[in-house]
């Protein structure tokens, strides 16, 4: 007998007046001069540097709907371009230390060997090929000793 299906509740969108949101909404046609999205900041090589957002930039989803503000999780948060600082570059001990935490996950401890990619060693306790037992392709591991990859 099959069971019964569950009766799914509607989730209770809440609607805000425009005029009523805590930030200034734009659409995408009209965004002021000097106001950018975090992804545009990165392509920038910026960051925001602390700022808070001082609008938001509404969905595509929103367009049609002028009077309400956009709850959407699309909709991007906007920073000011004059505001925003250089990205930090990672010191050489931080790089050394980031290569050496990616080489924990990322070396079987069976074989020695580095791979491209992270290892599934909470589960399998080494790499796929020792798992198995088949060899791997040359071309998703470095061979041993394992050089470090450095980001710099």
């Amino acid at each position: 007998m099959p069971r019964p299906r569950k009766k799914r509740r509607r989730r209770e969108v809440k609607r805000v007046p425009r005029d009523q949101a805590g930030l200034p909404e734009y659409d995408r046609r009209e965004l002021p001069e000097g106001l950018v999205t975090r992804r545009q900041l990165r392509d920038m090589n910026l960051s925001p540097g602390g700022q808070s957002p001082v609008g938001i930039l509404r969905c595509r989803l929103c367009l049609n709907r002028p009077d309400w503000s956009c709850r959407h999780p699309t909709r991007g948060y906007l920073v000011r371009l004059d505001l925003a600082k250089p990205k930090r570059v990672p010191t050489i001990a931080q790089e050394w230390a980031l290569d050496r935490a990616m080489a924990a996950r990322q070396t079987c401890p069976k074989c020695k060997r580095r791979y491209y990619f992270c290892l599934p060693l909470r589960t399998k306790g080494s790499c796929d090929p020792c798992f198995e037992g088949y060899e791997p392709s040359p071309d998703t591991y470095i061979a041993p000793p394992a050089k470090h990859l450095l980001a710099a």
